[in-house]
């Protein structure tokens, strides 16, 4: 098997990127298409992770830092790949990338209902926190 290497994602392999995310990742989000993808790798060019073996998108994760907190998205491997370390690679270059920040603690957004990223954050050393939960308001249509 060849090595995963972890890399900054670029914006003109966005397309992609969405593409991945349709067939691997759980769920979508609001954010989920050209406008938003572009808008995050332009603000913050080092918080899209791309995890990559011979050439082909393999796993992502979203490392975003504002400066108070660490956030972890859109953690997606392809399903044909999981269960080889793809995720853990992708979750140390995002704990280094907030190390170096001054980050302090990271926090994931998992789905209740999706048991298989549970485990796997679980496995990575993240627990869950029941006194909270996540109030949104949409800012957009």
């Amino acid at each position: 098997m060849t090595e995963i290497r972890v890399r900054r994602a670029a914006l003109d392999e966005m397309p992609d990127l969405l593409a991945f995310w349709a067939r691997s990742a759980e769920g979508t989000s609001i954010t989920d298409d050209p406008d938003g993808v572009a808008r995050l790798i332009t603000r913050d060019p080092e918080a899209l992770l791309v995890a990559e073996r011979d050439g082909a998108v393999v796993g992502t994760v979203i490392a975003g830092y504002d400066g108070w907190r660490c956030h972890l998205y859109r953690l997606a491997v392809d399903p044909g790949q999981r269960r080889q370390g793809i995720a853990t690679a992708l979750l140390a270059a995002a704990e280094e990338r907030f190390a170096v920040l001054g980050g302090r603690r990271g926090d994931a957004m998992v789905l209740q209902a999706n048991e298989q990223a549970q485990y796997a954050w679980r496995a990575a050393g993240y627990v869950r926190e029941e006194q909270w939960r996540r109030w949104v308001k949409p800012l957009a249509p």
